[in-house]
């Protein structure tokens, strides 16, 4: 004779939609890979920042690691914004897995990010209209006329990833008392067995 709950269990992971499974099972997995390219990008920056105040190099020369490579990726508004994008679809994408402070530490990097697309949405659309703002010689970001634009997107790619690896780590390691995901995603710093208790006792 079947069991209806534990057919009900064994059900529900495959009855999820594909949102529902970045933010559930598959919400470890996203996530590292979300941060790889997070990380990969904003050591590009870093890269770019010790190239111009360590080794001494023109600005024009200091194109991070693939910019040596392919001068055109730093010069493409385009791929900066489509970077931009991305970054804030993820932010969004993988935000209802997060619960409590980790959430609100998440949606914190959610808006800067958000003023930060802004930004890059300003440069591309200087870039297709061929038309700089204030008649610069560059396409120019508002924050831009007070703040360089190595030093300002240094700055917005440090200030995003603080508050994101603050949400990880609370998602990580999840103040006592707090409701998690802990059922459901493998996120959490336990064992393997607590996990699967957890998982029992949701079930």
């Amino acid at each position: 004779m079947s069991n209806p709950s534990a057919a009900a269990t064994l059900a529900a992971p495959s009855s999820r939609s594909f949102l529902e499974k970045l933010n559930s099972n598959w919400h470890e997995r996203a996530l590292q890979g979300y941060m790889l390219v997070v990380l990969a990008h904003w050591a590009e920056h870093l890269t770019q920042a010790i190239q111009i105040y360590a080794l001494g190099w023109p600005v024009p020369e200091s194109r991070g690691v693939l910019g040596l490579w392919y001068p055109w990726l730093v010069r493409s508004e385009a791929l900066h914004y489509g970077y931009a994008i991305v970054m804030l679809i993820g932010l969004w994408v993988l935000r209802t897995g997060f619960t409590g402070r980790s959430r609100t530490w998440w949606m914190i990097a959610f808006w800067i990010q958000f003023w930060h697309h802004i930004e890059h949405a300003l440069l591309q659309g200087q870039a297709l209209v061929g038309h700089n703002l204030f008649d610069k010689p560059v396409p120019m970001s508002i924050i831009q006329l007070w703040v360089p634009r190595v030093e300002l997107h240094l700055f917005y790619n440090t200030v995003v990833f603080i508050p994101m690896a603050i949400g990880m780590y609370f998602h990580m390691f999840p103040p006592a008392g707090e409701v998690t995901h802990g059922a459901v995603c493998s996120c959490a710093w336990k064992p393997k067995q607590k996990r699967a208790s957890a998982a029992r006792t949701a079930s």
